[in-house]
């Protein structure tokens, strides 16, 4: 049994809506005031977290660190001209506080945690490319705050390197399955591995998805992902390495609205529900007469068949058909009309042959039998 995680008010886990988290990463610009319109607009379409990150540029790489393709300029330079001070993240977690959204901030350094510690934040969400920092996923993990850890860019055998850790510790954990590529194409999406490490590592499992739109999320929550993060921006034609893989405020609201109604026909039970006895009634079908029928006529294969309506209380269901052929009529029954077991009489004896040819398609099949 996989126990949930409580973040906030919200247990994140088997059995509870989507955790939906909008990832607006340094999409604001470094500008706190366009931050707090992400923030606004988040919480209208209704997410339940939305996600900055606390970059201490020199505290997390040397200046010389490599740039992937998805940048245009030196990593260093980017995150000198986006990163939000200390108080900025205040500002940012009282407006959410105000409104009823949870902040969620991504450390990516030690003092960064520390800082983020000080700030009173409720849980802890680590980027895949921290996952294998065994010493800063320790140091946060000691802080006894929830934590929701990233798992793209690594093996199997890693992520259970930094499981072991956090769960030795005795922190609660939540993985999220991740593939870091900016977009991720469809087939390395790879949404099979939810169920997989949900199995393997007995946490609660999300989905932290770059790729284009809101389809493999909204898949995921299929497969049993409790947290559904993805990159979000006001403006997807904004200059920046992660505007082109975000979703912008419509897509937000699809992403919420569509997860909770997965997540709500996600059942396992089959029985005729009350909400479909009324279509019961019209939908399946009864057996009728196709000819009059006279008192005391035995019923042939001819003479009748299955139509609408169903049978309800008195009638016979067509799955009866066979048991009425070789009856005999306990009174007259006019052409269409729905036959009932009151009306008769079963009769032991061998049923004369039919006058009435069947078709070749309908035929019944020869039994041989052998002759001495």
């Amino acid at each position: 049994m996989i126990e949930p995680v409580k973040i906030g008010n919200r247990l994140v886990g088997p059995g509870h809506r989507p955790f939906i988290i909008a990832e607006a990463a340094v999409n604001h610009q470094g500008d706190v005031e366009h931050a707090k319109r992400m923030v606004y607009l988040a919480h209208a379409v209704g997410a339940d977290a939305i996600k900055f990150q606390l970059h201490l540029p020199d505290r997390e790489m040397l200046r010389t660190v490599p740039s992937s393709s998805n940048f245009k300029e030196p990593l260093y330079d980017i995150l000198i001209k986006t990163h939000l001070d200390i108080d900025e993240h205040r500002q940012l977690k009282r407006l959410c506080e105000q409104l009823g959204i949870l902040y969620l901030c991504t450390p990516f350094s030690r003092e960064a945690s520390d800082l983020l510690e000080e700030l009173g934040v409720l849980v802890f969400k680590t980027g895949s490319g921290e996952l294998t920092n065994l010493p800063l996923q320790a140091h946060i993990a000691k802080k006894g705050k929830p934590m929701i850890v990233s798992t793209g860019m690594c093996t199997v055998e890693e992520i259970q390197e930094t499981v072991d850790l956090i769960k030795k510790i005795g922190t609660p954990l939540i993985l999220t399955h991740c593939v870091s590529a900016y977009p991720t194409p469809y087939p390395l999406v790879n949404l099979g591995m939810i169920p997989t490490y949900t199995q393997r590592f007995s946490v609660p499992v999300g989905l932290s998805d770059h790729s284009r739109g809101i389809y493999t999320a909204l898949g995921a929550v299929a497969l049993g992902a409790c947290v559904l993060e993805k990159h979000y921006t006001l403006d997807r034609l904004q200059e920046g390495p992660d505007h082109p893989v975000s979703i912008e405020p419509n897509e937000l609201a699809e992403l919420v609205k569509g997860s909770g109604a997965i997540f709500q026909a996600m059942g396992y039970e089959r029985r005729i529900f009350k909400e479909e006895a009324e279509i019961v009634a019209w939908a399946r079908e009864s057996v009728v007469s196709e000819v009059p029928i006279l008192k005391g006529q035995v019923i042939r294969e001819e003479m009748v068949w299955v139509k609408r309506p169903g049978p309800g209380q008195d009638g016979i269901p067509a799955k009866a058909l066979n048991q009425v052929i070789g009856s005999v009529a306990r009174q007259d029954i006019p052409k269409d009309t729905q036959l009932r077991w009151k009306d008769l009489e079963q009769k032991t004896s061998a049923v004369p042959p039919s006058t009435k040819r069947t078709p070749r398609s309908a035929a019944r099949p020869t039994v041989v039998t052998n002759r001495r």
